[in-house]
């Protein structure tokens, strides 16, 4: 481990102020709440004008200046069309500023409360919602943001947590046997789904990510915007057992169809792409072990029974992906 302390351990109240009434060319009242964010570092910083916006400081080296641009682009390109994301401000036509050594973007202040994802008509308006994001997101794709490799993300995902030590011994070779034959189920899966389409999407539609309101939704941090296909957007909103997943995948469908079609053999991929992001979960956890806001987060990570359950989630979910996927709704 580093003794260099991480550039998010510098980053004082004192400067987030300061990088605030730089970047946003308005004084701060002083008011300064932390927001849920781990991977980046997100502030509400209060004006003295009134009213509050979100800063949103970077994390260092993950993106470049250029892929960030498409990101905001991406949101701007998505108000324009009036799909409710939140989208930087514009400060002198800049969405990004640079203030003592980190890039910063900020934000309008929505609010909003957490998704009802058990709602069939909700999920069917969101599902709407989605339909436009993806109609916008299909006119072109990323030049700088990467794309849903999913084999070759499993794969780095796997040697990362075998090679970083962080399996108890006796566990590391159930570990290593259960990812081999996730492996081989997902590349069977993804054999099956065929060449799929590649859009600009959200990239982390999960439902803390949508704030739900009386008038609708206001979908917001597009920090894993990439190219990817649609399904990617939409699994996230189908919990639970497989009976209410496919009710859910129906009103979902429902609405997204008003605006897009969806090709069936991406159904192929909701599993495959759920298996990813439980591999990807821990070797992310690994990756950031170094910044101290994770290890008064996840704790638990360092602890045997972690990696215990997390092998039996991996169990589940190489059963998982032998079953047949959900079908089209007609």
């Amino acid at each position: 481990m580093s003794a260099d302390p991480h550039p998010f351990a510098t980053l004082t109240p004192e400067q987030i102020l300061t990088a605030v009434e730089q970047a946003g060319g308005q004084p701060s009242d002083g008011r300064l709440l932390a927001l849920n964010s781990y991977e980046n570092r997100v502030y509400m910083v209060g004006l003295e004008a009134g009213g509050a916006v979100v800063a949103k400081f970077y994390r260092p080296q993950r993106w470049s200046d250029r892929q960030i641009a498409e990101e905001h682009a991406f949101a701007a390109e998505l108000a324009a069309a009036e799909v409710p994301v939140v989208a930087p401000l514009a400060v002198g036509k800049q969405t990004l500023h640079t203030v003592a050594g980190f890039r910063v973007a900020l934000y309008p202040l929505r609010g909003g409360r957490m998704l009802e994802v058990d709602n069939l008509e909700v999920l069917q308006r969101l599902g709407r919602y989605i339909g436009r994001i993806h109609a916008v997101g299909a006119r072109e794709r990323f030049a700088q943001r990467p794309t849903i490799e999913l084999m070759a993300m499993a794969r780095a995902a796997r040697e990362q947590v075998l090679a970083g030590g962080w399996l108890p011994y006796e566990l590391e070779s159930a570990y290593a046997t259960v990812t081999a034959d996730l492996l081989e189920a997902l590349q069977h899966a993804v054999a099956r789904a065929g060449d799929v389409v590649q859009i600009r999407l959200h990239g982390d539609f999960h439902p803390g990510n949508v704030l739900q309101t009386d008038e609708g939704f206001h979908v917001v941090d597009l920090d894993d915007a990439r190219n990817g296909p649609a399904i990617q957007d939409l699994w996230m909103l189908l919990p639970g057992e497989r009976e209410e997943r496919q009710c859910y995948l129906q009103a979902v469908i429902d609405g997204y169809r008003l605006f897009r079609d969806l090709d069936p053999r991406e159904l192929h991929l909701i599993e495959p792409l759920r298996a990813l992001r439980l591999l990807r979960h821990a070797a992310w956890l690994a990756e950031r072990w170094e910044d101290p806001a994770f290890p008064q987060a996840f704790p638990w990570f360092a602890e045997a029974r972690y990696w215990e359950g997390h092998i039996l989630e991996l169990r589940e979910q190489w059963a998982a992906l032998s079953e047949p996927p959900l079908a089209m709704p007609e």
